[in-house]
């Protein structure tokens, strides 16, 4: 059984299985790989879905997009093993191009019937124009493709009877965790990461073809992580990053 993970309001038990599912390569180290870190060392299975491979992902069209797409497929495998991540499932939608499409829905429930998670923690379905690459449009229909799977499709027999064909039971998430989401008071968890900070740093340094052309990574790093532990009213130093909690079994 999986021990606990410390919060700005004590320490909560870490579900069993998690599955994280973002548009594109470091779009789940910048929004959770601090909380993954401490997912896994409490004892939670975390896998990661892709929806795309990041092929869009660089100005410079010397390089093609297979091989941009191969070279941030293994940045995210080694940012992955450097919060003790292992298992990754790549979609294959185009970068740039992702659509709240029926087939996006299918291929993300197909994952979670595979991975059957506890929880699923996504990307926010709000825009927040204050911080406009968050809300690339990319990440918006990949949150609501992933919220239509987790409820009603991959619950659902009825949904993509091809999955049933393929083999794939349907399977119910108790709990989505939306990343940088403002919520109603009591919605919102802020986990303590000050803990697993340093594996954060290590896994977005992994994504050199975006992050070298970041200076001061660490410290613009540190200074969101501190402004989501104050806004938490945790203390002074502390770091943390912040999810609306979703629970999926009320009606």
């Amino acid at each position: 059984m999986p021990g606990t993970i410390p919060t700005a309001t004590g320490d909560v038990e870490a579900p069993g299985r998690v599955l994280v599912v973002v548009a594109h390569p470091d779009d789940v180290d910048f929004g959770t790989a601090g909380t993954m870190a401490a997912l896994v060392n409490a004892g939670s299975h975390v896998a990661y879905c892709l929806v795309t491979s990041g092929e869009a992902g660089d100005d410079d069209l010397t390089q093609s997009p297979n091989d941009l797409s191969a070279l941030r497929q293994d940045e995210q495998h080694a940012a992955a093993a450097a919060v003790g991540v292992e298992e990754l499932h790549w979609l294959g939608h185009p970068d740039g191009r992702v659509m709240n499409s029926l087939e996006l829905r299918r291929d993300l429930s197909r994952v979670m019937r595979i991975v059957r998670p506890d929880v699923v923690v996504t990307q926010p379905t709000t825009a927040n124009w204050d911080r406009i690459y968050g809300s690339h449009p990319d990440h918006l229909a990949t949150a609501w493709a992933t919220m239509a799977a987790v409820y009603p499709d991959s619950r659902n027999p009825r949904a993509h009877p091809e999955l049933l064909e393929e083999g794939h039971e349907p399977h119910t998430v108790s709990q989505v965790w939306m990343m940088w989401m403002a919520a109603p008071e009591g919605t919102m968890m802020h986990v303590d990461i000050t803990d697993t900070f340093e594996q954060k740093v290590k896994a977005l340094q992994c994504h050199s073809s975006q992050t070298d052309r970041m200076e001061e990574l660490e410290d613009l790093l540190r200074e969101w992580a501190s402004g989501v532990a104050s806004a938490a009213g945790m203390t002074q130093g502390r770091l943390a990053e912040g999810f609306r909690v979703i629970g999926t079994n009320r009606e």
